[in-house]
């Protein structure tokens, strides 16, 4: 109330919701600074979620007036981020660039950032060091620390990697991962004789210094919380391809021709795992707490890799409501729109199972790390012609097949060796029992 009373023309531009599960965004960068007008659709800067980066667009025309959160600020969904002045008819002129800068607590509106109280420690070889310049812990920080039931105390002593010794997600899982090291830490003597964790050190050896892209951080950190949360067990199958891969040799063309649409293995491949979901639906869960959540809709994440090398995961929703044709459709729009880095929100949320097809790259088989929330991810590895026994009317033959390894990781939790044993079988029984005579 207070800025629209002084602004009295003025606009609040809110963190936008950017998916069902999105609470927060980051503020990657300003493409305004304060006293630059704009137009309506004008993109002002661009947010990124834990799933994607978003252009957040000019609601009116007007003039920025005052910047409330600057880059790299954690900003709930709903929040102030900017105040603008509007104008109906505001000349446009050209935008100066916005070196980011952090926002000190003084700044209106800035929840101010949760202070750990003074940590007292012994100065005995028993005692634990802290980081004094860790005193700010973002909406993130904290929420993940109540989800481990950690203590500000001991967020305090957790090594800080961020920008002027901000706290970063990565730096709380790598913690977690090395066993909470300070989790019972005191500030007295502790008895010389105890255990404790050793701190260790570790020469990395020398050479070019890569950082970190947004979205490789983003990557490993999913990557050390899933293999953190759920024990990961990995069963295999091998399965006779030739059936499928003739079919579709011998109908990509027509197929091309009748629906416009390229038949790749893709859309073959999420049918049958589509099919395999509907009868092993516990496969298709996720764990909250002690609770299993089975879900109703099959969506079917597809693990594809970026321009830049990065992973997403786009989701065929509702994969097993749709005909071939719809399927090729929805694969082939999710790619490109992967390759030209124009993936939206609505497009990599709601996955409940994924599949990854290493053999893309020549992989024989993988063992893939679960896409959190769910409970288990598939591996589909390169189809390589060999030379097999199979079972004829003339007795045993040696023939020329096209093979493929499925490999399975589900999580132990929820997930035993019968439930995934049978799922993954199930998968390569659906592709090796391919209707060769399938009309397209």
């Amino acid at each position: 109330m207070e800025d629209k009373e002084k602004f009295p023309r003025s606009w609040e531009l809110k963190m936008p919701r950017m998916g069902e599960s999105i609470t927060e965004g980051t503020i990657i960068s300003w493409l305004l600074s304060e006293g630059d007008s704009f137009e309506e659709g004008d993109v002002i800067l661009e947010v990124g979620t834990d799933k994607v980066d978003n252009e957040v667009p000019a609601p009116v025309s007007g003039t920025l007036i005052k910047i409330l959160f600057q880059a790299q600020d954690v900003v709930p969904v709903g929040e102030v981020m900017a105040i603008l002045e509007v104008s109906d008819n505001v000349p446009k002129q050209k935008a100066k660039p916005v070196t980011p800068i952090e926002l000190k607590e003084s700044q209106p509106n800035k929840k101010k950032a949760t202070q750990p109280k003074p940590v007292q420690v012994a100065s005995s070889s028993a005692s634990f060091s802290t980081s004094n310049s860790n005193t700010f812990f973002s909406p993130l920080i904290i929420k993940i620390a109540k989800e481990q039931h950690i203590s500000f105390e001991e967020l305090a002593r957790i090594p800080a990697t961020g920008h002027e010794g901000r706290l970063r997600k990565s730096d709380v899982f790598n913690y977690i991962e090395e066993g909470r090291p300070y989790k019972f830490a005191q500030a007295v003597t502790q008895d010389p004789t105890a255990y404790r964790i050793p701190q260790l050190t570790f020469d990395k050896g020398k050479g070019k210094i890569i950082e970190m892209d947004r979205m490789r951080q983003m990557i490993a950190d999913h990557m050390v919380y899933s293999k953190h949360t759920s024990p990961h067990v990995t069963a295999y199958v091998e399965a006779d391809l030739t059936n499928m891969v003739n079919w579709r040799n011998a109908n990509k063309k027509a197929f091309q021709e009748k629906y416009g649409e390229r038949l790749t293995f893709t859309p073959l491949f999420v049918e049958a795992v589509a099919k395999a979901v509907k009868d092993f639906p516990n496969i298709n869960a996720s764990v909250d707490g002690s609770h299993i959540i089975v879900k109703e809709a099959i969506n079917i994440g597809m693990a594809t890799a970026l321009p830049s090398g990065n992973l997403i995961v786009p989701v065929v929703k509702n994969a097993d409501t749709k005909d071939l044709k719809a399927l090729a459709e929805n694969v082939n729009e999710l790619a490109n729109k992967a390759r030209e880095n124009k993936l939206t929100a609505d497009d990599i949320k709601g996955s409940t199972f994924t599949i990854s097809n290493v053999g893309t790259f020549g992989s024989v088989m993988g063992t893939p790390i679960i896409n959190q929330p769910e409970v288990a991810i598939l591996a589909l590895g390169i189809i390589k012609k060999r030379a097999e026994v199979i079972e004829t009317e003339k007795g045993d033959e040696i023939a020329i097949r096209s093979m493929m390894y499925l490999s399975l990781s589900f999580d132990h939790r929820v997930v035993d060796g019968f439930l995934g044993g049978s799922f993954v079988r199930r998968v390569a029984d659906y592709f090796e029992q391919f209707d060769i005579n399938r009309k397209i």
